[in-house]
């Protein structure tokens, strides 16, 4: 399978020069087999715009939230298979006690915030809440499971011709252990990370900025260092980039980081238009789900 990044920052568009090389949209990972029969996006943030602009040609979509905080759905309403009739697109997100996930986001693709209705949507429209256990879409096999972060918000595992993309975006593991990290069992999103071949992390604040956010759902480098290595992953790919952060500040932070836990793995900062070419080829999409 074939991971792009299309959006790296977190908690606002930063646009500028100052982070050109590394993005200023908000969280958007692109999923597709090898044949690009079927894609999978990963949360709508403001990098969904440019993904929905070159599409391909293909009749279905599954765009997949991680949770429902502005940052991560606010390129939704601009994504531009959302208004073509002949494409699918089946929504997913974290299921809440309180609302359905169609009247949650009716809240934000509705007048004032914006001026067309999810019920207006040209195309054919389903959602669904994540499941609680594995399940398939075309070629990919899905694992979802809460993770420690305000509000109902959900971790990503995709695996597909052998390989395995983690996907957490907004996760918090370090909040309220003593030492960080604690045995694995007790320690939010492991089974989704383990042994995966790709990770892609927050990694919001340095180290002496993480103190001051403890509770806000967050990483600091070094902690998403610490959560790679404790899950066995094969690579890392730091996400969700502070919007204060330049990318001059990026590649300090990652130097010292690395440096001071010297991983057994590559690191290195998420940057917009980066691809990631995993395993062997997705098995063929069955014919009947096409």
């Amino acid at each position: 399978m074939r991971v792009t990044i299309w959006g790296t920052r977190g908690s606002l568009a930063s646009p500028g020069p100052e982070t050109a090389r590394y993005g200023g949209n908000t969280s958007c990972v692109e999923v597709r087999d090898d044949d690009s029969r079927h894609v999978l996006i990963l949360d709508a943030g403001t990098g969904i715009r440019r993904l929905g602009a070159s599409f391909p040609p293909v009749h279905r979509v599954d765009l997949l939230l991680t949770h429902l905080h502005m940052d991560h759905i606010q390129g939704l309403g601009f994504f531009a298979p959302l208004y073509d009739a002949a494409m699918q697109v089946h929504l997913w997100g974290p299921a809440s006690p309180a609302l359905a996930l169609q009247t949650r986001l009716s809240r934000y693709l509705s007048p004032p915030l914006f001026p067309v209705h999810l019920r207006d949507l040209a195309c054919r429209l389903e959602l669904h809440d994540v499941p609680s256990h594995e399940f398939d879409i075309g070629p990919f096999r899905v694992t979802a499971a809460l993770i420690c972060h305000p509000g109902p918000t959900v971790g990503y595992r995709i695996s597909c011709g052998g390989a395995t993309l983690t996907y957490l975006s907004d996760h918090e593991p370090a909040l309220g252990v003593p030492s960080f990290p604690d045995e694995a069992e007790w320690t939010s999103g492991y089974a989704l990370a383990a042994g995966a071949d790709l990770l892609i992390h927050d990694a919001q604040y340095a180290a002496h900025e993480y103190d001051s956010h403890v509770g806000w759902g967050h990483s600091s480098i070094e902690d998403a260092v610490r959560f790679a290595a404790l899950a066995g992953a094969k690579r890392l790919v730091t996400f969700h980039h502070d919007p204060a952060h330049t990318d001059d500040d990026l590649e300090r932070l990652h130097r010292t980081a690395i440096a001071a836990l010297r991983p057994p793995f590559p690191v290195e900062p998420a940057a917009e238009g980066a691809t990631y070419q995993l395993g062997a080829a997705c098995p063929p999409l069955p014919a009947a789900a096409e």
